[in-house]
């Protein structure tokens, strides 16, 4: 029986795009099935004092957050992997994110959506407030299943959820197996809760 794994993510976190890029390689060495969720840094930050730059991302963010929620009533959650990986490639690997690119995400979300086989009109999401509340409903399930003061990626192994994990590089292959397998071991364990070091590098996305 596959082992379920549940995925809430916001696609403009680097980190979150590595841990995601890692569960895909998972998937290829073991038998996992993942399911895909929205979440939002944006919804997380709303009412805290933030750094202006900060500020201007997360005002930013929430355009791709609500064509991910969008995409997830109107499509099913089924499409959101495909999506992720679209919009993700686009924003990470392709250097075509953040708020130096702000002008450009419109642009980004018909080729992605277009990648990913998914009606146009689902772009419009992104400057409407229509999918909010559904979008709240899903970063809520994150918060309630790993607790309050974590960010994204939130990731779900059977009944137990962590934030995290939180890696720099993709692991490949068996290796990746490996990984999730010790992440699958401490998960299993009621009574595990927090492994931390301070990162020491950047993310990297090859």
């Amino acid at each position: 029986m596959a082992d379920k794994v549940t995925f809430w993510f916001d696609v403009s976190c680097p980190f979150a795009w590595i841990t995601s890029r890692w569960i895909r390689e998972v998937e290829r060495v073991r038998d996992i099935e993942v399911e895909w969720r929205p979440m939002s840094l944006s919804v997380l930050n709303e009412g805290r004092e933030l750094p202006e730059d900060y500020r201007r991302l997360m005002g930013a963010n929430w355009g791709p957050a609500r064509v991910f929620a969008a995409v997830a009533v109107e499509d099913g959650l089924d499409r959101l992997g495909a999506l992720y990986t679209e919009l993700g490639t686009r924003i990470h690997d392709q250097g075509r994110g953040g708020l130096e690119h702000i002008d450009d995400y419109p642009g980004l979300f018909a080729e992605a959506l277009a990648a990913a086989g998914l009606p146009a009109e689902r772009a419009a999401a992104a400057g409407t407030d229509a999918y909010d509340d559904r979008l709240r409903e899903f970063h809520a399930e994150a918060m309630a299943a790993v607790g309050d003061e974590v960010g994204t990626p939130v990731v779900k192994m059977g009944d137990t959820a962590f934030f995290g994990p939180v890696l720099t590089r993709i692991p490949r292959g068996e290796e990746a197996g490996r990984v999730f397998d010790g992440a699958l071991l401490l998960a299993g364990y009621p009574h595990f809760f927090e492994l931390k070091r301070s990162r020491t590098e950047r993310p990297e996305f090859d």
